[in-house]
């Protein structure tokens, strides 16, 4: 660690991007950047090195706890971000270097709808790296930098960068093939990962804990990604149920019925909201004439926008 000299240059490389220092997704809310914060305390505290002790209790103390304090009030967040956007703004300006990192080099290649997942997991990988060996704390804040601007870049056509109070996947799950440089290097390919799916599974979870603005959470999220999926739409109308929102219940159950007549839980509280099984069936088997197509792309359209939100 002897090429740390912590020079006001060195320390001005890093000053710029609090969220890159402390390995947080720019989309961090208060809690998830204290989470992080104190992660990174734990990680950094001297007894877990040998050698370098005192450079941990430097980058500590000159870099992440400044980092933090940038970060933890909300205000504070979104000045960061506008100077991140005005930088990336500066650059559009400029002819763009292509990025050095894998990882921001498939970002810019991914497709819209899928951006938020896949920077998510960049950021929650390359953070479980960042403060393991310090060694490799300056490449890896730097991807992470880079990994930042270019998600702001990707996202330019949007207004203000939504805060999430917990990532699109949890940091445990988060180790992708792909973004293991040894083996993206060596041609091996991460195999598909059904994102959506993981969103029902833990909304299933949430609900066995009686957990029901949780599930709602993640099982609308599984809808932004697979919206077609019936048992998604039956699960969240029952979260809603479960929260004494039966308009929206009835909404959920009747998209779910006309995904698929046959499912069972649908079927279930169909009875118990006397939802008419016949409207709400129409045009699922592609009998219905221009009518039950002009629902269905109503339909869509209604369930399109409300999936967007958050």
């Amino acid at each position: 660690m002897s090429q740390i000299t912590f020079s006001p240059d060195w320390l001005r490389k890093f000053t710029e991007d609090p969220y890159a220092v402390l390995g947080a997704s720019v989309s961090a809310d208060g809690s998830r950047v204290l989470k992080r914060y104190r992660s990174v305390a734990k990680l950094l505290h001297p007894d877990r090195f040998t050698t370098d002790s005192e450079v941990a209790t430097q980058i500590f103390a000159r870099l992440v706890n400044p980092a933090y304090q940038k970060l933890k009030q909300e205000n504070d967040r979104k000045d960061v971000i506008a100077m991140l956007r005005f930088r990336v703004r500066r650059m559009s300006r400029d002819e763009i270097p292509l990025p050095k990192g894998d990882v921001a080099r498939q970002l810019l290649k991914t497709p819209l709808q899928s951006v938020d997942i896949i920077y998510e997991q960049a950021v929650s990988h390359l953070a479980e790296l960042q403060y393991q060996q310090l060694e490799r704390f300056e490449q890896i804040t730097d991807e992470l930098g880079e990994l930042n601007l270019i998600y702001l870049r990707v996202k330019m056509g949007e207004p203000l960068i939504r805060e999430k109070r917990s990532g699109i996947i949890p940091v445990e799950e988060a180790r992708p093939i792909e973004f293991d440089l040894r083996q993206s290097n060596n041609g091996v390919t991460a195999p598909p990962v059904n994102y959506a799916e993981r969103h029902y599974q833990r909304a299933q979870e949430y609900m066995k804990k009686s957990n029901w603005s949780l599930a709602v959470q993640e099982l609308r999220d599984a809808l932004r990604i697979q919206s077609d999926r019936s048992e998604f739409h039956a699960l969240l109308a029952k979260a809603y149920l479960m929260q004494n929102l039966p308009g929206m219940a009835t909404v959920h159950f009747k998209q779910a019925l006309k995904l698929n007549p046959k499912d069972p839980l649908a079927l279930e509280y169909a009875q118990k909201l006397k939802i008419d099984l016949k409207q709400s069936t129409n045009g699922s088997n592609g009998s219905n004439s221009s009518n039950g197509k002009r629902g269905e792309s109503k339909a869509s359209r209604f369930f399109g926008l409300f999936a967007k939100k958050r």
